[in-house]
C-alpha cells in the first residue's frame, strides 16, 4: 500500500514536471521575437507603433482562446488539451521564419496567441485533478516557474543562434521543441488521475467543493453561470490590471534595454535573463509562503490574498527603474518587481481552483486569462503610442499604478465562495 502511494506521488510529480516543461517551451517560443526585436525593427523598418501591433495580435488572439482553451480542456481533457494546444503553437513559432515584413509577422504571432492561450488553463486543470489542496500552491508555483526558466534559457540562447546561424533559423530551431515534449506527454498522461491520487489521505485533502462535485452535473460550465459569481469577476479584474506589467517586461525589455541603455544584442543576451532568474525564485517564494500558511491552519484563499497584497507592493519597486543614473540599478530594480510579481501570480493562478471546483476551474482559469490578455492588449497599444510620442516614464509609472490596482481588487472581490463548513455543491449548467 505505501509503495502504491509512493507511485501515485511520483507520478504526480512527473506529470508537473511535463508541465514545467511546456511552460518553459511556451516561453522560449514567446520570447524569440522580443530579444531579436532590435535587429528586426531595423531590418524591416518597424516603428514602435507597429511593434505593438504585432504584440497587440498575439495577445488579441491569447484573450479570445484563454476562455475557449479553458472550455476545451473541461470538454476534452487536459491529455488531448495540452497535445493539441502546443502542436498548434509550435507550428505557429517555425513559421516565423517565413516572414518578409510586419504583416507577416502580424499574422504569425496570432496564430502563435491561438495556441499558446492553451497552457495555462490545462495545466492550472491538470494540478486540480492530479494534486491535493494542500500542494497546488507549491505545484502550481513549479510549473508556472517554466516560464522563467524558458525565458532564462531564451535570453542567452536565441542571440546566440541568431548571431550564429541567423534569425529564421532561431524560430525553426525552438519552435521543434514542443514536437519533442509531445512523446513523453502521451507516455505519462496516458492513465487517468484518479487512478493516481484517490488515496484516503489525499482525498481528506480535497476542498468540501470538490469533494462533492460528483453531486453536481457534469459537464463544461456555461460562461454566463460562471459569471454569476462576484468571484470570477475579481480574477478577471485582478488579471486585468496585473497581467499587463509581465507583459511589459517580457516584450519591450530587450527594445528598453537596446534603445534607452545601449545594449547590444550580444549584451541582450548576456544580461536580460536576469529579471527572469529572480522572477523564478519568486515563483516559487510566492507558493511555498502561502503553503507555509496553510500548514498553519489558515485557509488556501486567505494565505493567497496575504501573499498577493504584499506582492503587489513589492512590483512598485519597477516604477523608479527608468529614472536609475546606471543600467544595472534599472536591471536590478526590475528584478525586484519581476520578483514579487512571480509571487503574485503564482497565487493567483491557484485561486480558481481553491474557489470552485476541478471541473469548471480551467473555464474559470481561461475567463480570468483572457481579462489578463485584454488588459495586456490595451497597455501593449498604450505603451506604443506613449513611445513614439514622449518616452518609457509614463509607461514605468503607470505600470505601478496598475499594481497597487489588482491588490484593490483582489481585496474587494476574492473571497471563500462558501462559508467555512458548507459543503453544498457549485450548481452551473452544463453547455
Amino acid at each position: 500500500m505505501a509503495e502504491r502511494m509512493r507511485e501515485r506521488k511520483h507520478q504526480r510529480w512527473f506529470i508537473a514536471a511535463l508541465l514545467f516543461g511546456a511552460t518553459a517551451i511556451n516561453y522560449v517560443d514567446r520570447q524569440v521575437l522580443s530579444l531579436l526585436a532590435p535587429v528586426l525593427r531595423d531590418q524591416f523598418r518597424i516603428s514602435n507603433s507597429e511593434y505593438s501591433h504585432i504584440i497587440f495580435a498575439f495577445l488579441l488572439a491569447y484573450m479570445i482562446m484563454q476562455g475557449v482553451s479553458g472550455k476545451l480542456m473541461d470538454r476534452f481533457g487536459t491529455r488531448r488539451g495540452l497535445a493539441l494546444t502546443i502542436s498548434f503553437w509550435s507550428a505557429a513559432s517555425v513559421l516565423h521564419a517565413a516572414a518578409r515584413s510586419a504583416a507577416g509577422f502580424t499574422v504569425f504571432r496570432f496564430l502563435l496567441g491561438v495556441g499558446e492561450a492553451g497552457n495555462w488553463p490545462g495545466a492550472v486543470k491538470a494540478v486540480a485533478e492530479w494534486f491535493p489542496a494542500r500542494e497546488r500552491a507549491l505545484a502550481t508555483g513549479f510549473f508556472n516557474s517554466g516560464s522563467i526558466v524558458g525565458a532564462m534559457i531564451a535570453a542567452p540562447a536565441v542571440p546566440w543562434i541568431a548571431l550564429r546561424y541567423g534569425w529564421r533559423t532561431a524560430f525553426v530551431a525552438t519552435g521543434m521543441l514542443g514536437f519533442l515534449w509531445l512523446i513523453p506527454w502521451l507516455v505519462v498522461s496516458s492513465r487517468q488521475p484518479d487512478q493516481h491520487r484517490a488515496s484516503a489521505e489525499e482525498s481528506v485533502a480535497l476542498p468540501a467543493c470538490e469533494r462533492h462535485t460528483k453531486q453536481a452535473s457534469v459537464g463544461p460550465a456555461r460562461w454566463r453561470d460562471l459569471l454569476a459569481y462576484r468571484q470570477v469577476w475579481a480574477l478577471v479584474f485582478c488579471r486585468m490590471f496585473a497581467d499587463p506589467i509581465w507583459w511589459f517586461y517580457v516584450f519591450w525589455l530587450p527594445e528598453y534595454l537596446a534603445r534607452e541603455r545601449n545594449f547590444t544584442l550580444s549584451m541582450i543576451g548576456h544580461s536580460s535573463w536576469i529579471p527572469f532568474f529572480t522572477a523564478g525564485i519568486g515563483s516559487f517564494a510566492g507558493g511555498l509562503a502561502s503553503s507555509r500558511l496553510v500548514a498553519r491552519g489558515w485557509s488556501p484563499v486567505k494565505s493567497r490574498k496575504t501573499v498577493m497584497v504584499v506582492s503587489a507592493m513589492g512590483i512598485l519597486a519597477g516604477t523608479p527603474a527608468v529614472l536609475a543614473s546606471s543600467w544595472p540599478a534599472a536591471l536590478a530594480l526590475i528584478s525586484m518587481a519581476t520578483f514579487a510579481y512571480s509571487c503574485w501570480a503564482t497565487n493567483v493562478l491557484s485561486l480558481p481552483a481553491d474557489l470552485f471546483p476541478s471541473r469548471v476551474v480551467a473555464s474559470v482559469s481561461g475567463l480570468s486569462g483572457t481579462g489578463g490578455a485584454l488588459g495586456g492588449m490595451l497597455f501593449t497599444l498604450l505603451t506604443g503610442a506613449l513611445l513614439d510620442r514622449f518616452s518609457y516614464t509614463p509607461v514605468f509609472a503607470i505600470a505601478g499604478l496598475m499594481a497597487c490596482a489588482a491588490a484593490g481588487v483582489l481585496l474587494w472581490g476574492v473571497s471563500e465562495l462558501y462559508p467555512s463548513g458548507d459543503t453544498r455543491p457549485l450548481h452551473v449548467s452544463q453547455s
